[in-house]
């Protein structure tokens, strides 16, 4: 559906709205059926209530993964439908439940709403709405220095990124191979080697349009793989970190018995490592300093940020598979209701 159609639509259906509904009901794009891009809806879906451990957050920005695409394609989890999709958002804490102790009404946060260790049992309610409801312990106070925007487009894949070092137990000195250097995962890896892991050598895969991108992200060497195959790359690694799943071929490049992360499921190679993902406020406040220095850096896709409104083009983008960083939603619609008492 272009742009302008979903707008007029829902402007028509916001007129047919009174204002004491506008208090109870928010902006929201949701599912109810598996499928492409386009069974994405525009409407309105009730503000939800916080628990005791929850708050509720006025999203300010957003950003797409990988899982939100493969989630609305077919059912990997039990889904209960309408489904609003997305992970990662960055907002304002607006109402909380007894038991929050951490954040107060008007505090900036930001991360991954859904715990992937919960049994599949997934929140109905994603990211792609005025407001959500999250647990305490998910997510962490936005860096100052961060627009929301930029913090958005961090949590899962931060946290993704981290894991896969701690996972392979990777030493500081040792050489780490990256492949997928500028994706949203793969540049945030190579941003971790140098500056948190101390990696002495950082290797990085892309594509000839995004060579010097990478370089400049701290790769000392980058591998053209439109130019250059895994077999011709001569260094061998301590840590080959695969962010696209083809660790069937990469492996060529590691030490022998040195870890290989593949962040897919299942890993294309059967030697290869994978790890549930700890989904942790925690990993964000650790990596505080780093953000908060300019150490690590938010890489957002050229061709965002894509309003609220044109979620459905920021998802067939996200589908290509050539986005370079994170692809992030904003702005979000304001509300009449901004904070809760």
């Amino acid at each position: 559906m272009a742009l302008e159609s979903v707008v007029d639509k829902f402007t028509e259906a916001n007129k047919l709205l009174g204002e004491k509904d506008h208090k109870k009901m928010q902006k929201a794009w949701f599912y109810e059926d598996q499928g492409p891009p386009e069974v994405l809806k525009l409407g309105y879906l009730p503000i939800p209530s916080p628990k005791e451990d929850q708050i509720l957050v006025h999203v300010r920005a957003a950003a797409l993964n990988p899982i939100d695409s493969k989630l609305r394609e077919k059912p990997i989890v039990s889904t209960t439908f309408p489904v609003v999709p997305g992970c990662d958002m960055a907002g304002i804490v607006v109402a909380k439940g007894n038991k929050i102790s951490r954040f107060c009404i008007g505090d900036e946060v930001y991360g991954n709403i859904q715990d992937f260790n919960t049994d599949g049992n997934l929140k109905q309610l994603g990211v792609l709405a005025e407001f959500i409801v999250v647990e305490e312990n998910l997510v962490a106070r936005k860096p100052e220095n961060l627009s929301f925007e930029e913090a958005a487009s961090l949590p899962l894949a931060l946290q993704t990124a981290v894991e896969g070092f701690e996972v392979a137990r990777f030493k500081k000195g040792q050489k780490a191979f990256v492949v997928g250097g500028a994706g949203g995962v793969g540049s945030l890896v190579v941003q971790l080697a140098k500056q948190l892991y101390g990696a002495s050598l950082v290797t990085a895969t892309t594509s000839t349009p995004k060579v010097e991108f990478v370089k400049g992200l701290g790769a000392d060497k980058v591998v053209d793989y439109t130019k250059t195959k895994y077999e011709e790359v001569e260094e061998k690694y301590d840590l080959v970190y695969d962010t696209i799943g083809d660790s069937k071929n990469s492996y060529v490049v590691a030490k022998d018995d040195m870890p290989i992360i593949d962040i897919t499921w299942p890993p294309s190679n059967p030697r290869a490592m994978h790890s549930n993902l700890t989904v942790s406020g925690e990993v964000l406040e650790k990596l505080r300093p780093y953000l908060e220095s300019g150490q690590l850096k938010a890489v957002i896709d050229p061709k965002g940020p894509f309003h609220f409104w044109d979620v459905i083009s920021a998802f067939r983008h996200l589908e290509t598979g050539r986005a370079r960083g994170k692809i992030v939603i904003s702005p979000f619609p304001s509300h009449s209701l901004i904070f809760f008492h």
